[in-house]
């Protein structure tokens, strides 16, 4: 088949033409990639608290214990955010709670390199995480305007990678910040990084459209007919239930209740590792982290790959149930962490944190991917909101338990609680595709019947307090 042969399938298959399709791709690409860069840098103005703080103590005379406070605050009022941001930008528009996030952020960045009260940073530090929360579940919902079905797990699959590679952009403009301006201290950090995160803002909004019909396009046709169908429906719900409805509709769906348990698992499997590998190098190996950086850099690099290429893979082989994949990272991620401290430092111990940071991280792809499903259009960034709180509240949980077990030389405790953690994602997965099995069937009966009625009698019309309960 000649390239301009498949072309036309395509562009038929979303309702375009071949040249509004190919107006539709490349506007595809721009938001996809816009977005994602942007979402790389915005980490600039976020993991900087983090690498300011050896500054901050010799500067200021403040403690280690004092400022890791900061970093609670942050995750509690980051999570939090999710809960609402989500659906706020789909009701008062998604490129506008992005843009803001990123401008209100760097404000609030700014301000914290004039202060010199701990009190006050800490309540700017919590406004940021809240402003730093208005960006991803927006996000999402954004990237599902442009991506259909079948290429969501890609799409946000891309997307997600990039917050790996938010890590080393901090890193480098944090050192840049310190190299040019070492007079300022550890204010550098919140003023110069930002103003890169500004200025990739004001050539994403001009570059990303929100929606087709800002390039004057028609909304694309969903090609999966079970999507199109779940669309159709639940753009009706939306209608006659509210525009806040869509947290009721999600909670009450049994399925999505069990993924954001999934997700908050895999949050502290995943901050359990990134946050207390270094130390393991350095107090059970004797290993000097920066000697060690090859072992605990590779944790994220393989997070980054996870999280690329295995909801993509889902997007191939399981589009309408995503749950196998979970089953296979999360088994595979629980096999590695058990073999993990039966290892010494080297090649064998870097490879283990690599394919552990690679399967963990990949089950946070495959839930946005899930997200993008269960919401589509019509309400993906709530969906990702409030999977993204119960992330990170597993976060915070994590935080709090491993670190009173590991200030007491309790090592152990963090693996096997891990290793544990993977189990029950595996088992929780299990139960939720036996139940998607069997609701396909109903489903499948279902429609068969509503058609057959709407053949007969065409002012026959869906139940009104019907819930549905989406098969993804």
């Amino acid at each position: 088949m000649s390239k301009k042969d498949q072309l036309e399938i395509e562009a038929k298959a979303l309702g375009y033409t071949t040249s509004e399709y190919k107006k539709f791709r490349t506007n595809a690409w721009k938001v996809l990639m816009g977005f994602s860069i942007l979402y790389c840098f915005l980490y600039c103005g976020r993991l900087n608290m983090g690498l300011s703080i050896p500054a901050m103590v010799d500067e200021m005379g403040w403690t280690i214990a004092e400022l890791g406070v900061l970093s609670a605050i942050f995750f509690w009022s980051y999570g939090m955010g999710h809960l609402f941001n989500g659906r706020l930008g789909e009701i008062f528009g998604v490129n506008r709670f992005i843009i803001a996030a990123v401008f209100l952020s760097a404000a609030v960045n700014v301000l914290i390199s004039f202060q010199n009260s701990l009190v006050v940073i800490a309540i700017l530090w919590g406004l940021n995480g809240y402003f730093q929360s208005m960006a991803w579940s927006p996000g999402v919902a954004l990237i599902t305007k442009w991506w259909p079905g079948k290429k969501r797990g890609f799409a946000t699959g891309l997307a997600n990678a990039f917050s790996g590679f938010g890590q080393v952009a901090c890193w480098f403009s944090v050192a840049i910040a310190f190299s040019i301006a070492p007079k300022m201290g550890w204010r550098a950090a919140f003023i110069f990084p930002v103003i890169i995160v500004v200025i990739v803002a004001i050539a994403y909004g001009f570059l990303v459209k929100e929606k087709p019909s800002d390039i004057g396009l028609q909304e694309y046709a969903e090609e999966d007919k079970a999507k199109a169908k779940q669309e159709a429906e639940l753009t009706e719900v939306l209608k006659e239930r509210g525009k806040l409805y869509p947290y009721i509709h999600l909670l009450k769906m049994w399925r999505f209740d069990i993924w954001l348990l999934i997700i908050a698992g895999a949050s502290i499997a995943r901050y359990g590792l990134l946050t207390w590998i270094p130390t393991y190098y350095n107090d059970v190996f004797q290993v000097d982290v920066k000697a060690g950086i090859l072992g605990t850099v590779l944790l994220p690099l393989g997070m980054g790959f996870g999280t690329l290429i295995v909801p993509w893979a889902t997007d191939k082989f399981c589009p309408t149930n995503r749950l196998p994949a979970v089953i296979l990272c999360a088994v595979v991620s629980g096999i590695t962490v058990f073999f993990f401290p039966r290892l010494g430092p080297g090649v064998g111990a870097s490879a283990l944190l690599f394919t552990a940071g690679f399967f963990i991280y990949a089950i946070n792809g495959v839930v946005w991917a899930f997200a993008a499903d269960v919401g589509g259009r019509v309400f993906a960034g709530t969906a990702t909101g409030i999977l993204d709180c119960a992330a990170y509240l597993g976060a915070s949980v994590q935080a709090i338990y491993f670190g009173s077990a590991i200030q007491s030389g309790n090592w152990n405790i963090l693996f096997v609680v891990i290793g544990i953690t993977c189990v029950l994602i595996a088992v929780l997965a299990v139960i939720a595709g036996l139940g998607l099995s069997k609701d396909k069937e109903k489903n499948k009966d279902k429609y068969q019947d509503k058609d057959n009625n709407q053949e007969q009698n065409q002012d026959i019309t869906p139940k009104q307090d019907e819930s549905i309960d989406v098969t993804v």
